[in-house]
């Protein structure tokens, strides 16, 4: 899943999942050619030598419970069929024989021994989102169909997430409360070298408590590599891979650096290819985000009862008028010392805006909101930033930050922020808080570790044919990026005609027939195919 990023403080999105909210249940299910080494390893039947006892592993399947790091984890562990093992990795890849990291892996085999294709690897995204996880939740809905029948379904916790170790650590449960909570305007120059501090701080403290050397190879192009040695430990000639979102551009990293050992790929909600300009991947969200929200309007008015007022013309001005009441006097909930703050508020809004199924409790929230209840947007929020009930949370945001660090370039001074938040407005002015914009830098501005350098471009004369799906709806990932992306990879186009971020074994049943004949048979639909809701 791909995280939007906000002006002032650049916040990730977390695994969308199941919530009850105070009543209101709902469920749902961010030019360089290729270095020498990673030429030798997409041409040649075998690793380059120093990494042979990386591929070479067999993996030592056990019960799941001992790998759970979040609540909803040892929950999901605990569901009968399911495996799980560590896969050891190189942490640094030029290093292959310095200090190892340990990668997290579960599957559940497919039922059908004699039917069996191979393995489907899947990624849900974020950066940051556990793939152990979200292959967990999707054991459900894959039982008894074809997908589940022929393949080992298998999910992995990408480097520094979850259960693979070390783990990314930035801030404690305590101090992320505290953070949730800081909701001013940073328009003065006190306030702006106030929040570069705190951003500066909040670098030194990934850095002291993750070390430098998992931050410098937390990448994408870290992982893409993992993946293969994955893709060997598992026993698969081949990588059959599914990813969402941000697994999207981990699977375009994948096929430019190993093109020959791709078998078949479904990218389900695509960043853009070839795009590592991080102002404008997020101004280009900020418009998919602001149709978003100008669709939850239309559709709100339509209701008995709309938050927003029954003129979507006037839907912007309505939230404004909720919201930034907010910003420096936060709203009660009836969650014991827990307030809610003017950036949780907006961030519970963007929540909900990755899936339409989100709507309806969206429009609770904000008519309890306006009454000077913020408890349902607090919940939005929560899910959002990874929170549990019990109040701990998972490390996807810090994962978050830290892989746009070092993938995307960096956006520059204070007057390119300034620009940066100017331009974000125009873009999505649902986030325009009434004050001058900003120009406080965030962490990236003050990372410990540069950017990664060696970006391959992707080789689809080398590919066989991928399957890329695209919303025209999609509020985080805009539809646009599907077609450039297919273009890019010289595959296939699957539109799906609807609202929400990502569709793909979600429920529509023209969608989930296509990937699954593309994935089984290897077999694209046909050219221009679309599918509704």
């Amino acid at each position: 899943m791909s995280r939007v990023t906000i002006p002032r403080m650049f916040r990730p999105r977390t695994v969308v999942a199941a919530v009850a909210l105070l009543g209101v249940v709902t469920a749902c299910s961010n030019t360089q050619e290729p270095s020498q080494q990673d030429n030798q390893q997409s041409t040649a039947q075998s690793p380059a030598p120093e990494l042979e006892r990386y591929y070479q592993q067999s993996l030592d399947w056990e019960g799941c419970a001992s790998y759970a790091t979040t609540p909803r984890a040892e929950k999901l562990f605990d569901t009968e069929g399911l495996e799980c093992a560590r896969l050891t990795v190189p942490l640094d890849y030029d290093e292959p024989d310095g200090e190892t990291a340990e990668i997290g892996v579960l599957r559940r085999p497919a039922s059908d021994e004699q039917a069996r294709v191979g393995s489907l690897v899947s990624n849900p995204g974020g950066p940051g989102a556990s793939g152990m996880t979200s292959t967990a939740a999707r054991v459900s809905k894959i039982e008894g169909t074809e997908l589940g029948e022929k393949f080992d379904m298998v999910g992995f916790d990408p480097r520094g997430v979850g259960a693979s170790t070390p783990r990314v650590k930035c801030l404690t449960d305590e101090e992320k409360d505290a953070a949730r909570l800081n909701s001013e305007a940073i328009t003065s120059d006190a306030a702006v070298d106030r929040i570069e501090k705190e951003n500066r701080r909040y670098a030194e403290k990934c850095a002291e408590r993750s070390g430098e050397k998992l931050l410098a190879n937390v990448g994408t192009d870290s992982v893409a590599r993992d993946m293969d040695v994955l893709r060997a430990a598992l026993g698969d000639e081949e990588l059959t891979y599914l990813g969402y979102s941000y697994g999207t551009r981990l699977g375009a990293e994948y096929a430019s650096r190993f093109p020959e050992r791709v078998r078949a790929m479904v990218l389900d909600g695509a960043m853009a290819p070839g795009n590592w300009d991080r102002a404008e991947m997020n101004l280009r969200q900020a418009a998919g985000f602001q149709q978003a929200f100008d669709a939850f309007a239309q559709w709100c008015a339509r209701q008995r009862r709309c938050a927003l007022g029954g003129d979507p013309d006037r839907a912007v001005e309505r939230y404004h008028e909720i919201t930034r009441p907010l910003i420096g006097s936060p709203a009660s909930t009836v969650f014991e010392g827990r307030e809610l703050s003017y950036a949780d508020a907006e961030i519970g809004f963007v929540q909900a805006l990755y899936s339409k199924r989100y709507w309806q409790p969206l429009n609770t929230g904000l008519s309890r909101l306006a009454n000077g209840d913020g408890s349902v947007m607090l919940q939005l929020a929560d899910l959002y930033h990874g929170r549990a009930k019990d109040g701990s949370y998972s490390n996807i945001m810090a994962v978050y930050t830290a892989v746009t660090c070092v993938d995307a370039d960096r956006i520059g001074g204070r007057e390119d922020y300034r620009e940066f938040n100017r331009k974000y407005r125009r873009a999505a002015p649902f986030t325009d808080n009434g004050h001058p914009v900003s120009s406080a830098r965030d962490a990236c501005a003050f990372w410990p570790v540069p950017e990664t350098g060696d970006k391959p471009e992707p080789r689809p004369e080398k590919l066989p044919e991928t399957l890329v799906i695209s919303t025209t709806g999609d509020p985080a990932t805009p539809y646009e990026n599907g077609r450039r992306l297919a273009d890019a990879l010289g595959g296939g186009l699957l539109t799906y005609e609807g609202e929400g971020h990502t569709v793909f074994l979600h429920g529509n049943d023209c969608v989930n027939e296509a990937g699954t004949r593309y994935l089984v048979d290897l077999k694209l639909p046909e050219q221009d195919k679309r599918c509704s809701a």
